[in-house]
């Protein structure tokens, strides 16, 4: 016997653990960013060329903000992983994002923030702020 299916969306996967120690160290950066008294407006806003990881208010600037988290450096650090090509990204999506929304802040800035959260041993988050 068959069990049919029932209509509509069938439910999504379970989050591969990469996609969970990608959601960790996002929840990490937004709770340590708030702590230095920036406001999360969005996360996860995504558009056709990419997603943005988190967008904040800095007093009356607007920060772009690349979360990159890492288990361990033995593949590099995460602050390797944002090069050039991604900081052009970041500036194209930052530009979607404040059409999208009809912001016209002051300054934008764009922002990295890197989690190392080794199996053992205390989590490192680093704040890089005005990436170039």
């Amino acid at each position: 016997m068959t069990t049919a299916h029932p209509p509509g969306p069938r439910p999504s996967p379970a989050p591969t653990p990469r996609q969970l120690l990608g959601a960790y160290g996002e929840e990490l950066a937004a709770r340590h960013l708030s702590r230095l008294g920036m406001t999360v407006l969005d996360r996860n806003w995504r558009c056709d060329i990419g997603e943005i990881d988190l967008v904040l208010r800095d007093g009356s600037t607007l920060v772009i903000c690349e979360v990159k988290t890492r288990s361990s450096t033995a593949f590099g650090t995460p602050h390797e992983a944002v090069t050039g090509r991604k900081v052009a990204r970041m500036r194209a999506l930052a530009a979607r994002w404040l059409h999208a929304h009809q912001v016209r802040p002051l300054d934008v800035r764009l922002d990295m923030v890197c989690v190392i959260r080794p199996r053992r041993g205390p989590v490192e988050i680093d704040h890089v702020p005005g990436l170039t």
